[in-house]
């Protein structure tokens, strides 16, 4: 299995590795972290071990890739300013399969447009991970992934993807309904995402402890939105989430992180998307609403500053 990760950082480095270690060759496009990794690879930190995962080939951009892989991973961080399409165009052969290692809801269309005669897996990361440094990664817990066929449906690639992965230590579903499995997971980013930012930089396990009540109203208000989608919610998805966040160790969310260090955050892919989309079926969202515009003042600060 050849793979080319694009977006190498936390996610990107993690699943990439764990692929490798199952005899896939796997290539990586950096940006940032591109001399570190040419030079020493990426060395993982992990609840699965320590390792240092050296690429088959590292690329600063789609375009060096030589021949089409059998995949490409898409892990970047889904902002209005990145254009996926051109990210990757340059390495997608007629028989590469486009796989998303991303976060956000109606995210998918944009690549289904631009590449109509490629399979298209959709994949979510249910995971603890944090980029430590250049071409160093710190995995502290879970790593599940759910990856299906997008629209819907598994295919021979989902499920070969997925087998690989097992076989490396984690968990990873083929799910025929993605798009429900991404509205499953936004029912944890669109609160705890936000929130982490807002409250000034608190910890998952902070939040929960002191406004569970508020939470669990932003997740009812995801799963409404996920139901009148046509895509409703296991009943007890929000009593789980809030189990298994108590379960974690201190937490700070990817957003959170990316506030901190001042760079742009998934707050339209995370929140952004799932309002429009409560606000195109009708469905009332006014405490999501309230969080999401203050994310954008928040965003409008950063801007402001970076700006001075």
């Amino acid at each position: 299995m050849k793979v080319l990760i694009v977006g190498t950082g936390a996610i990107g480095g993690f699943y990439g590795a764990l692929l490798a270690t199952q005899g896939a060759e796997v290539s990586v496009v950096c940006r940032s972290d591109y001399d570190a990794v040419k030079t020493n690879g990426i060395h993982i930190q992990s609840t699965l071990g320590e390792w240092t995962f050296k690429p088959a080939a590292v690329y600063r951009q789609a375009g060096e890739v030589e021949s089409p892989p059998d995949h490409v991973i898409l892990c970047t961080k889904v902002l209005p300013h990145i254009d996926r399409v051109a990210l990757i165009r340059a390495a997608v052969g007629p028989d590469t399969a486009i796989t998303l290692i991303q976060n956000g809801v109606e995210i998918e269309e944009e690549l289904a447009r631009a590449f109509p005669g490629n399979e298209l897996i959709s994949g979510l990361a249910f995971v603890c991970v944090s980029r430590a440094g250049p071409g160093k990664v710190w995995h502290q817990a879970y790593g599940a992934l759910m990856l299906g066929a997008y629209p819907q449906g598994i295919s021979p690639k989902v499920t070969s993807l997925c087998e690989t992965f097992n076989r490396a230590g984690i968990t990873a579903r083929a799910m025929a309904d993605i798009v429900a499995a991404r509205w499953q997971k936004c029912v944890w980013n669109a609160p705890f995402n936000p929130l982490s930012v807002l409250s000034g930089g608190l910890y998952t396990s902070d939040i929960l402890e002191n406004q569970e009540p508020f939470v669990r109203q932003l997740m009812a208000e995801v799963c409404a939105i996920a139901e009148a989608t046509g895509h409703p919610l296991p009943p007890d998805v929000i009593d789980k989430n809030i189990t298994n966040t108590y379960k974690m160790p201190p937490y700070k969310t990817s957003m959170l992180l990316d506030f901190e260090a001042g760079r742009p955050m998934e707050t339209e892919a995370i929140l952004g998307n799932a309002v429009r989309a409560g606000q195109r079926e009708g469905v009332a969202t006014p405490r999501l609403a309230a969080v999401y515009g203050l994310m954008k003042l928040r965003e409008l600060q950063l801007e402001k500053t970076a700006n001075r």
